[in-house]
């Protein structure tokens, strides 16, 4: 099976090293890369680090990770220019593209596990439930998941946005103000959402059953129109769903060792929260589906009903199959 494995993965290596080698004026023993890669990451570099994990960093691209607060961050380092691939949940792009004017596209989707994804109070708080929350300050971190299942959950506990005096906040300043009484609850993800346990927080609402599990991947329009780019964003892409089945492949403890140096919780806990993050939804990439573009257009349409977008937004002006080709090739 390893034999067999690895003739597929040098067969594949070798297939992706031909675009690379044409941007290196068809000298394929050029002894650096020329293409570079400037990709995003939120919260830790949880993509960097699989990689490496599951010793698949070895690109025959350069790779140069930027570490972000939010996906909604990505988005706007991509449109400036400094970023050629972003990875973020599907609110960031829909706000990126409200001013008509979008220069990326998404070009693939990452399905991915729905934890960690919450309205939390902190330690001693009266607050049990959502519907606590009326009259209350509440943090959320905008334009992300966190604005969008806060506001499907206050619906669901029938209330209105206006209920709650909402607050817009990074993590990390979330996180300060809830401990430091500037606040009642915070909806936050991620790393966030751990350290807020650690420190006491507990959870009075999730969004694990109201996010689709959808994170997209958007590529500046500049890396569609370069065959080597397109090559290496399609072959990073698929190197990270390789790389997480590498990690359920029997190697789960390790990368949880990993998980709990980067995010400073017990090694228990981090192993924990990465078999059930697996067990939810194995992280896995797929091309551009209707199904995709058509989930992303629900959420748009709650953010215009919420008034946080303007006027009615049609998502498909910013999706492309353009990754496709390369992407199934690459996975």
């Amino acid at each position: 099976m390893l034999f067999r494995r690895s003739l597929r993965t040098s067969a594949a290596v070798v297939a992706l090293l031909l675009p690379f080698a044409t941007a290196c004026g068809g000298d394929a023993r050029a002894e650096s890369p020329t293409v570079t890669l400037n990709v995003g990451a939120t919260g830790w570099k949880v993509e960097e680090a699989v990689l490496k994990y599951a010793h698949l960093d070895d690109t025959p691209y350069r790779v140069k990770w930027s570490l972000f607060q939010g996906g909604d961050k990505q988005l706007q380092a991509i449109r400036a220019g400094a970023l050629d691939l972003a990875s973020s949940s599907e609110i960031p792009p829909v706000f990126a593209a409200a001013d008509g004017h979008p220069d990326f596209k998404v070009v693939a989707v990452q399905r991915g596990a729905t934890l960690n994804q919450e309205v939390v109070v902190p330690k001693g708080s009266e607050v049990t439930d959502i519907a606590g929350l009326k009259g209350k300050k509440v943090g959320y971190v905008q334009n992300t998941t966190a604005h969008y299942f806060l506001y499907e959950l206050l619906k669901q506990a029938g209330l209105k946005w206006s209920d709650i005096d909402a607050k817009p906040l990074l993590p990390n300043d979330g996180l300060a103000a809830l401990n430091g009484g500037g606040i009642d609850a915070f909806a936050s993800y991620g790393t966030s959402i751990i350290t807020a346990h650690q420190q006491g927080a507990t959870t009075i609402g999730s969004g694990k059953d109201i996010l689709s599990g959808n994170f997209l991947w958007s590529a500046r329009d500049s890396v569609l129109k370069s065959r080597a780019q397109r090559a290496a964003a399609a072959d990073l892409i698929a190197r990270i769903t390789k790389a997480y089945a590498y990690v359920r492949d029997g190697h789960l403890d390790g990368f949880a060792r990993v998980t709990a140096d980067a995010t400073h919780q017990p090694l228990a806990q981090a192993k924990k929260d990465l078999t059930d993050a697996q067990a939810q939804r194995p992280t896995r990439a797929r091309t551009v589906g209707d199904d995709a573009v058509a989930s992303q257009q629900k959420v748009a349409d709650a953010f215009t009903e919420l008034g946080a977008l303007k006027k009615h937004l049609d998502v498909k002006s910013f999706w492309t199959t353009g990754l496709d080709a390369d992407l199934e090739k690459a996975l």
